[in-house]
């Protein structure tokens, strides 16, 4: 499986952006599908989860509300919608694969990876 992720940038506060993974490969295996951010200093934390349906997702506290992670299977792509923009969004954010199912968060159950994209909000 390989994780190509795109759409980083800079946004304002309050903006919007939105990160696009495209999945190729044995996609059959990415079960679960996740982002993760990491600020420069600081852990790499999940942010978003779903499972392959889409009826189950995971958002962390500090995007809930702002954030909305999507995926289509037929285009083998998920979506990060990343509205009301805060400066501390700011990170380069992962997409992961996890040939696992269910609402997970943890970095080691993920088997693949993309290359990351950043991603600056400005104040």
């Amino acid at each position: 499986v390989q994780l190509q992720a795109s759409g980083g940038g800079i946004g304002q506060t309050g903006g919007s952006l939105r990160l696009f993974c495209a999945v190729s490969g044995r996609t059959e295996s990415a079960v679960a599908m996740a982002w993760f951010r990491q600020a420069p200093g600081k852990e790499r934390d999940c942010v978003a989860v779903i499972t392959r349906s889409g009826t189950i997702t995971y958002y962390s506290d500090s995007v809930k509300g702002r954030f909305t992670i999507s995926r289509d299977n037929v285009k083998n792509t998920v979506y990060l919608q990343m509205n009301s923009l805060k400066p501390e969004d700011t990170a380069v954010y992962y997409c992961a694969a996890s040939r696992l199912g269910g609402r997970l968060t943890a970095e080691k159950l993920y088997d693949y990876w993309g290359q990351g994209t950043q991603v600056t909000v400005s104040s």
